[in-house]
């Protein structure tokens, strides 16, 4: 059986919509850490922690749509081992 990260390994070298969201991600995720190391935040940063929250959820569901579409790919063709 193939495994997850084996599937993105594959993606991120293959699927350029893959690889973008997962820089996206990954930009997202530090940009929340940043944020978050402040020890109280305003109404302002508030908005701001749940709108990085959101859109980062959804380029981590992308992320695992495109994981799940190549799996199904692979066991169509018979690839998996």
């Amino acid at each position: 059986m193939v495994t997850e990260e084996h599937i993105a390994e594959s993606l991120r070298t293959s699927n350029e919509e893959y690889r973008k969201l997962e820089e996206s991600h990954h930009r997202l995720d530090a940009e929340l850490q940043q944020l978050l190391k402040h020890h109280v935040l305003t109404p302002q940063e508030e908005v701001l922690k749940k709108q990085l929250q959101k859109e980062k959820l959804g380029k981590k569901d992308r992320m695992a749509a495109l994981v799940r579409d190549y799996r199904a790919t692979l066991e169509q063709t018979g690839t998996t081992r």
